[in-house]
C-alpha cells in the first residue's frame, strides 16, 4: 500500500476530519491550538500533511524544518488503521520527504506510574523499530517533559532557534520550551 502526503489547509476537504483526529489523538496539554497549526503551516518551513493510503485519508502529520533538522511535531493515524503497519509506512514516507535532514520527535516519557504506560512503551518501540534512537536530552514544553528520539543528535540551541523562529519573538517569550541535557 502506497502512502501519499498531501498538504492540508483550512479549505482541504479532509480538514474537519483532520481537526477531529488531532483533538482526539493528543491530550489537551500537548496540543497547540488548531488555528495556530493551520496558520503557521503557510510558512515555507512548516508542513501540515494529510496522510493517505491508496487515496484514502488515514491520518495527519505536522513537521517543522530548519536547515538540516526536521521536528515531527505531530503524527496520528485514525483508529481504524492503527496496528496494520501503516504507521511505519507513513513514518518512512515522512522521513523520505525530509531525506538528508536529521529527523526528531518528542514523545511522552516512560513514567511507570502513568495511566497509559503500555501505550507509551508501544509508541517508543514503534519509533525504535523505524530507525529513531533515543538521545540523552529531554524537551520541556510548558508543563510537559518529553523524551527525544532522533536520527542524529539535536543540540539545545538548534531546538531553541527552531521554536523561536516558528513561534515568533512575542509568543516564544510566553511559552517555556527548552532542551534539557
Amino acid at each position: 500500500m502506497k502512502i501519499t502526503l498531501k498538504k492540508i489547509n483550512l479549505f482541504s476537504p479532509d480538514y474537519p476530519k483532520i481537526s477531529h483526529l488531532y483533538k482526539t489523538a493528543f491530550p489537551a496539554d500537548e496540543r497547540a491550538p488548531m488555528w495556530v497549526l493551520t496558520y503557521k503551516s503557510g510558512r515555507e518551513n512548516v508542513d501540515f500533511w494529510g496522510l493517505y493510503a491508496n487515496d484514502q485519508w488515514i491520518g495527519l502529520a505536522y513537521a517543522i524544518s530548519e536547515n538540516d533538522l526536521t521536528y515531527l511535531f505531530y503524527l496520528a493515524l485514525t483508529e481504524k488503521v492503527r496496528g496494520k503497519g501503516l504507521g511505519s509506512k507513513a513514518l518512512q514516507a515522512l522521513m523520505k520527504q525530509y531525506s538528508g535532514n536529521r529527523f526528531y520527535i518528542a514523545l511522552e516519557q516512560l513514567d511507570e506510574t502513568a495511566d497509559n504506560i503500555e501505550e507509551r512503551r508501544n509508541r517508543r518501540q514503534f519509533y525504535l523499530k523505524n530507525g529513531l534512537k533515543p538521545i540523552k536530552r529531554t524537551i520541556r514544553e510548558a508543563s510537559v517533559v518529553y523524551d527525544v528520539m532522533s536520527t542524529g543528535d539535536v543540540q539545545p540551541e538548534e531546538y531553541e532557534r527552531m521554536m523561536r523562529n516558528y513561534l515568533g519573538k512575542r509568543v516564544s517569550r510566553l511559552v517555556s520550551m527548552d532542551i534539557i541535557e
